[in-house]
């Protein structure tokens, strides 16, 4: 039976690949306290087990198609963020970021060459120990590039898989370790710094507990009746409105029994029935100017809003808070329309006074079709729906990261190439800027940016693991305790040697923020995960954000220093 599946496996090694895929999603998906080893780590460890079968070849240009896609997908999801970050205002955490990369390439290099690594080991072990899968790709571009023998060659990439291997889990961990430590050595409650935190982001509000939730964040739309004693009574609809600051709409009115599209000088008069919308807070204000709340109303008087998400391109709101811009629109321009929701690479950003807005940003905003149209067309562009590609800018990417990929310089006596991954990197951060300026240009809708990113890393290990098969078993029995010593060295000595530097020069010395930085500057999901439980708010999500693109960046550029350094 075995051999039976065996033989199939041989005689499809796609099929092959695909049950890798499968099965290295399902191991990733079991959990260890707080540790998930994840989809990617998962494949590539079954992809190895699967390879030992032998006699299951891929074609590197698989391997290679799928890479470029992930790598520009990197670029292309990183690239408003990373230049977003480029401002004074987020100088030291950039810095900060840059750093603990710049350890992290040092820490690999001194380790690898003391223990007498190759340059695949010391590439494995920088991808695994520093958890930045991109390594495993863009070094094994630049060893391509030395004119090896193809069986060296071919031994070296896989003792890149065998590094990462061996050198993830704890890689994972670290961070972990890491928000769990620097609280304690900080003498603080991080869950209390976070609310502190989130007070001094929503100017000074009161941070609510479980079961509870924010009025700016919810917006609705109620009824009320108009009676002798109501203070609208008598007031046009665009003098009860002016009340609000715009923050207030009037929907519709029913005069008379018979539903009114209200105009600017439509008079609300004593027995009508006005429907408003706008913030929960500002409601519950107007009910007070108004007879009281009813629950029973014509069918006629129902209101329908829309809901659209606008990536921001306009430089004049990049950097500002919600309070600026509240103060620098008047209310005619912001009538109608409000945040409900920031995502920022991904990640659910707190929609309160003091967060800023960054360029790349999707703001989820909530009012009339047209009030929408009116603000999307001054904040940014919508994205395309999500059966929309821009197979121009995507093709044209790829095709010009490989041209910019043939650029090579000498370092320490060894000729090295930028290779097809870090030109696919570059091209693809450059159209991700793009699109934030001229949004015709690299349209690519978010879901399939992110599922190409996902899927062109999980394709490219489970064939760089299938690929390696038994040497790559017999590797990890020769080199494995050694390896994980040194993981452990490299995982935690950026960490313990950047985060002094952190609180003393940089002087970024919030809790909360320092622990964000930390598994930011680490590309430490992970890490993140375990902080935003411990916070119990979404506070560090800002800075994690800012610092994750430009480590994501930087340690993917790394892979190829790492092959020249390392004898």
């Amino acid at each position: 039976m075995m051999e039976l599946i065996a033989e199939q496996l041989r005689a499809f090694p796609i099929m092959a690949l695909f049950l890798c895929l499968g099965l290295g999603y399902g191991v990733g998906k079991f959990r260890v306290g707080k540790f998930e080893l994840g989809g990617i780590a998962g494949t590539l460890l079954v992809a190895v087990f699967v390879g030992q079968i032998g006699g299951i070849t891929l074609s590197t240009d698989v391997q290679n198609v799928f890479f470029s896609l992930f790598i520009f997908m990197v670029g292309y999801n990183g690239g408003p963020q990373f230049f977003a970050a480029l401002n004074r205002t987020a100088l030291t955490k950039l810095l900060a970021a840059f750093m603990m990369t710049l350890w992290g390439l040092f820490f690999v290099i001194v380790v690898a060459r003391l223990a007498g690594l190759d340059k695949g080991l010391a590439a494995g072990l920088a991808a695994g120990g520093l958890t930045q899968s991109a390594i495993i790709g863009t070094a094994g571009n630049a060893i391509d590039l030395l004119g090896l023998a193809a069986d060296e060659a071919e031994k070296l990439k896989t003792n890149i898989a065998v590094g990462y291997s061996v050198t993830y889990i704890f890689g994972s961990i670290g961070p972990i370790l890491a928000v769990s430590i620097i609280p304690i050595i900080m003498r603080c409650d991080l869950r209390q710094e976070a609310i502190k935190l989130a007070q001094k982001l929503s100017g000074g509000g009161r941070k609510l507990a479980d079961g509870e939730f924010l009025p700016m964040n919810r917006f609705e739309a109620r009824a009320y009746q108009v009676n002798d004693d109501a203070a609208i009574a008598g007031q046009t609809v665009k003098s009860i409105e002016a009340e609000y600051d715009g923050d207030l709409l009037v929907e519709r009115l029913l005069q008379n029994g018979v539903p009114v599209d209200p105009a600017p000088d439509t008079v609300v008069g004593v027995g009508d029935v006005i429907v408003v919308s706008g913030l929960v807070v500002t409601l519950v204000q107007f009910e007070g100017t108004a007879s009281g709340e009813i629950g029973e109303y014509p069918p006629e008087l129902t209101v329908v809003e829309e809901r659209r998400n606008v990536v921001v391109t306009n430089r004049k709101l990049a950097g500002k808070t919600l309070e600026q811009l509240n103060k620098a629109l008047t209310p005619d321009q912001r009538r109608g329309v409000h945040i409900s929701k920031i995502t920022r690479m991904g990640h659910d950003v707190p929609v309160l006074l003091n967060t800023e807005i960054h360029a790349g940003d999707e703001i989820s905003i909530v009012g009339h079709k047209n009030d929408l149209n009116r603000v999307a067309k001054q904040a940014g562009y919508v994205p395309p729906a999500a059966s929309v590609t821009n197979f121009i800018a995507l093709g044209i990417g790829v095709a010009v990261g490989y041209l910019i990929g043939e650029i090579s310089f000498v370092i320490a006596g060894t000729k090295v190439a930028l290779g097809s991954g870090l030109g696919c990197l570059i091209t693809g951060l450059i159209i991700g800027y793009l699109r934030i300026r001229r949004p015709k240009i690299g349209g690519i809708n978010r879901g399939a940016a992110n599922f190409l990113q996902s899927f062109g890393l999980a394709v490219f290990v489970g064939v760089v693991g299938l690929n390696a098969g038994k040497p790559a078993l017999e590797a990890i029995q020769q080199y494995g305790i050694t390896l994980l010593l040194l993981g452990i060295l490299v995982t935690m000595m950026p960490m313990i040697v950047q985060f002094p530097i952190n609180y003393f020069a940089l002087r970024i010395r919030n809790p909360v923020e320092a622990c964000a930085v930390v598994t930011g500057s680490r590309s430490g999901n992970p890490g993140f995960a375990t902080l935003l439980e411990k916070a119990g708010n979404s506070t560090p999500t800002p800075a994690f954000t800012m610092t994750y693109a430009v480590a994501n960046i930087f340690l993917t550029l790394w892979g190829p220093l790492v092959v020249a350094f390392v004898p």
